[in-house]
Formats: C-alpha cells, sequence, structure tokens
C-alpha cells in the first residue's frame, strides 16, 4: 500500500520480490493495484503463482519469472523502494494464506548496508536468469526466456561460483591469521 500511495503522489515506486509461491488472494489484490498506480513490479516466484501478469488495466507493470535450478531453494526476499529509503527485507513466509493466517513467521528488516547491496545483487542475478529463467504470461503459460545477444548466465550457478570463492577467501585468510612465531634465540 506505501509504493501504491507514493506512486499516486508522482514518486518512484518499485518492489522486487523472490518467493516460492504467490497465492493469498489480499497480496494479489494489493499488487493488481500498485501496478494499476504505475508501481514497476518484479517477481521471481519459484512454485504456484496466482497473480496473472501483463494483464492490461490490471497487472501490467507486473512482470514475473519462475527459476528452477540444480538447488532447491528457500529464499523470501523482498525489496522496496520506499521513497528513495530502500528497504530490504528477508522472510520465512511465502506469501500465501496457511503461511500468513496459520503460522508463526518472520519477516526481518535488513538495515546493514553490505547485506543489503549483497542481497540486491542476489535479486539482480536471478532477475538477469537467461538459462533456467522461465516468464510467466497473463494466460498462465510460461516459456523460457531468451538470450538474444546477451552471453549465458545461470544464477544458481553464477551465486555458487561466488560462494566458493568468498570460501576460499575466508579458508586463506584464516590460515594466516593466527600463525604463531617463535623467536629465534628458543624463548617465548
Amino acid at each position: 500500500a506505501a509504493e501504491t500511495q507514493r506512486k499516486k503522489h508522482g514518486q518512484k515506486a518499485v518492489i522486487i520480490a523472490k518467493l516460492n509461491s504467490l497465492v493469498d488472494p489480499k497480496i494479489i489484490d494489493a499488487l493488481y493495484e500498485a501496478s494499476q498506480a504505475g508501481v514497476k513490479i518484479k517477481l521471481n516466484i519459484r512454485g504456484i503463482c496466482c497473480l496473472r501478469p501483463g494483464v492490461k488495466g490490471l497487472s501490467e507493470n507486473i512482470s514475473v519469472v519462475s527459476i528452477v535450478d540444480r538447488f532447491l531453494e528457500h529464499a523470501r526476499v523482498m525489496f522496496f523502494h520506499h521513497g528513495g529509503d530502500e528497504r530490504v527485507l528477508i522472510s520465512s513466509a511465502d506469501w500465501m494464506p496457511r503461511n500468513l493466517d496459520r503460522r508463526v513467521e518472520l519477516l526481518v528488516p535488513i538495515d546493514d548496508r553490505a547485506l543489503r547491496t549483497r542481497l540486491m545483487s542476489v535479486l539482480e542475478a536471478y532477475f538477469d536468469d537467461n538459462v533456467k529463467s522461465r516468464r510467466l504470461h497473463s494466460d498462465g503459460s510460461y516459456t523460457r526466456v531468451k538470450q538474444g545477444k546477451n552471453a549465458p548466465h545461470r544464477s544458481q550457478e553464477v551465486l555458487f561460483q561466488e560462494t566458493c570463492e568468498i570460501g576460499r577467501l575466508a579458508e586463506n585468510s584464516r590460515r594466516t591469521a593466527f600463525e604463531p612465531h617463535r623467536a629465534a634465540n628458543g624463548g617465548s
């Protein structure tokens, strides 16, 4: 609702979310209302998605992709432009009635700038995927996202390699961080 109001007042408004499922009718209606107000909405919904993107006059500002690849994912990340005071949140809940109405779930804001930057780069990696990504159309069908002239970008592989490199760097820094040195004369 906040992004919708901002857009109605002429401000920039953006919603980006990565979830497993989008089923909750209230959230879907709120996303439709935001789209009708002109809010740009990008969703990565791995599984069930009851929202229909790209319907003229209803959801033409909403795009939905789905990525199913080697690793089973459970990440739920949300971004709201929030009038320039950008908000990044992580959650244990999918946007489903069972998660929102009948379970204890968490929604946590990420205040640390470095973590927000990392999560935004993860979201970007997923929306740049042109190998495993499928686009949801207004009729409920999915089509493979075309590579076009872009180099192949497989988000899970890119993120896996980045994580391995971070692990290697951390391991190398640990090996030398606490290396004991003894005095040449045998003293302490």
